[in-house]
């Protein structure tokens, strides 16, 4: 049995003082996505000249103004963040029409040249595919040339890393990520370059809070905690909204620290977390689910040459021999500190 502790900071993520100098190990966070009209009211409450730019038709310059706000926020990331460390950001491109002119305002070009500026080295990019429904997939002039303008159904999983790789010297470091490891069925999916994962609803029952979130689906986190860290390491969401990332790391038997700056949403973060024990364990039984049968189909054409105690089930690689899925044994919240217990179960 073992406890992972998760702390939800009130306060605006370009203030993080509270968090140490290279203290954290994984930052997986969505913020709001510059040019996308939801999001005007914050940011001209960061800066009232955004507002102004945009009600006298000057785009570019709003956006750029939105994104020297970011530009804190990852400055600051870099500096709590480990040697090594990663930093996952999920962003989509905004398309607007200001003054009758229709537009592409590229959030994601602008993040990277900002992290590449910072000192942050650049890794392969992740095509978010958003699943829809529908029917209309065209903007403009419907089906008359040269009026109308392709639409946006992808988002980016921008993936940055301060520094070369993480190393693991010890044998307590190595049995550690060997229980942390992934099945091999799940590496192929996971280390794609696209994902097809359906986007998460954003409407909010809160009336005291904004209408909308920009959540992510819990998929997004989950996959990318359990790629990029071990268990015991400390995430980082400075952009929490309704706070899926704290969700995702209590599952995956991480720290975590998550900051919003929308005090309506704070409660609603809580009451996500409270109770969510068996709904968060779903996903751990899931991935054991889903492997059994990824193993039964394997076995109709080669019997797998490695066994794994702990699951009780046949592995591909040596690599799988060891590891844990460890369930959630209780959420405990206590003041503004959330403890998750945890417990390597044998199935």
């Amino acid at each position: 049995m073992n406890q992972t502790i998760h702390q939800i900071y009130n306060s605006n993520a370009q203030n993080m003082h509270h968090i140490d100098d290279n203290s954290i190990d994984l930052v997986v966070t969505s913020p709001p996505y510059p040019m996308i009209e939801m999001w005007d009211e914050l940011y001209n409450q960061l800066n009232t000249q955004i507002g102004d730019f945009i009600e006298s038709g000057n785009g570019q310059y709003a956006f750029e103004l939105m994104h020297q706000e970011l530009d804190i926020i990852w400055e600051e990331v870099y500096r709590v963040v480990k040697s090594n460390g990663f930093i996952c950001i999920n962003i989509g491109d905004a398309t607007r029409t200001i003054n009758k002119n229709f537009t592409i305002y590229f959030n994601h070009s602008r993040i990277i040249n900002k992290m590449l500026s910072i000192g942050f080295q650049p890794l392969p990019t992740i095509y978010w595919r958003k699943q829809t429904n529908a029917p209309n997939k065209f903007m403009g002039s419907g089906m008359l040339p040269a009026g109308a303008y392709v639409t946006l159904e992808n988002e980016f999983i921008l993936i940055f890393r301060k520094g070369g790789k993480r190393e693991f010297k010890s044998p307590q470091e190595k049995e550690l990520r060997m229980n942390s490891a992934f099945f091999w069925e799940e590496r192929n999916k996971w280390f794609s370059d696209i994902w097809d994962i359906k986007g998460a609803t954003q409407k909010i029952i809160n009336s005291k809070s904004r209408e909308r979130s920009a959540a992510f689906p819990f998929e997004i986190p989950y996959r990318l905690i359990n790629m990029y860290s071990v268990k015991g390491d400390t995430v980082l969401d400075p952009f929490l909204g309704i706070g899926t990332t704290t969700l995702a790391a209590l599952t995956s038997n991480r720290n975590s620290i998550g900051i919003e700056i929308n005090k309506d949403l704070i409660p609603l973060i809580y009451n996500n977390i409270e109770g969510s024990k068996d709904r968060l364990n779903h996903y751990v039984f899931k991935r054991l689910e889903d492997h059994s049968r990824f193993i039964d189909e394997y076995k109709s054409k080669k019997e797998p040459k490695y066994y794994n105690d702990f699951i009780k089930s046949k592995v591909i690689t040596k690599q799988e021999t060891k590891i844990k899925l460890d369930i959630l044994d209780d959420i405990i919240i206590e003041g503004e500190k959330i403890i998750g217990t945890h417990k390597a179960s044998i199935f």
